[in-house]
């Protein structure tokens, strides 16, 4: 890049200082979030990473120096391409989880159903029983978010998340998607996504260290968000 061309001191300093900014949005959002999935903590972490990624281009541009924010699950996201005003918009939402504890869910589901007053025709045979009929009656009875809040409770050990917010022209018609809800999911009008992942807070061995003496900017141009993917 020719010396014209690069950002000036203080252009770099004011890019700090909205990184700075955007840090105390974000924490003050977060503090006074209604929930896991508070769209308020979305926005805040969507405006803390465009300012990061603006402070961290003009940082290399102009001193080619680094810095070590990452925004995780955004490498991917290819650029947006979706109405510049949204009449319309789908949240989708997907969440893994592992049974750990299968005892525990059976034990939880039969708790569920012998509090439920079972019709005259009903089977004798617990529909939660089985693993896989424990599952479909709590998944059932508590709504996802609640699960998620839960989910020691019922055996289950949270895996990957990821939250995608992505624009529409118009709302869809009544059962227009259900047969499948995710099949035509056009990643170029995600307008942010959130994810959650252990492999985000995996700390680097001492090996990993010395090979990685050569350090590059981490946040790449195509990055749009939030990103939220997901998720610490």
């Amino acid at each position: 890049m020719s010396d014209a061309a690069q950002p000036t001191a203080a252009e770099v300093r004011a890019a700090a200082e909205a990184v700075k900014t955007a840090l105390d949005r974000h924490l003050a959002a977060v503090e006074r979030r209604s929930g896991e999935d508070d769209p308020a903590v979305y926005e805040a972490f969507n405006e803390l990473a465009a300012a990061a990624e603006e402070y961290d281009e003009l940082l290399y541009d102009r001193y080619d120096e680094v810095t070590p924010f990452e925004i995780p699950g955004t490498e991917d996201m290819p650029p947006y391409t979706g109405p510049e005003e949204p009449s319309a918009l789908s949240v989708l939402i997907r969440r893994d989880y592992a049974v750990v504890e299968p005892q525990r869910l059976l034990a939880q589901a039969q708790r569920v159903e012998a509090a439920e007053e079972p019709p005259a025709s009903a089977p004798a045979a617990v529909a939660g029983g089985t693993v896989h009929g424990a599952l479909r009656l709590l998944f059932g009875e508590f709504e996802p978010d609640e699960i998620a809040s839960r989910h020691k409770e019922f055996g289950l050990e949270e895996g990957d998340s990821t939250l995608w917010v992505t624009a529409a022209d118009d709302a869809a018609e009544p059962g227009e998607w259900l047969e499948a809800p995710f099949e035509q999911v056009d990643p170029q009008r995600v307008v942010c996504r959130f994810d959650v992942s252990a492999v985000f807070d995996e700390e680097p061995d001492d090996d990993d260290l010395d090979d990685d003496l050569v350090l590059e900017p981490v946040l790449d141009e195509d990055e749009d968000l939030d990103p939220l993917d997901a998720n610490r």
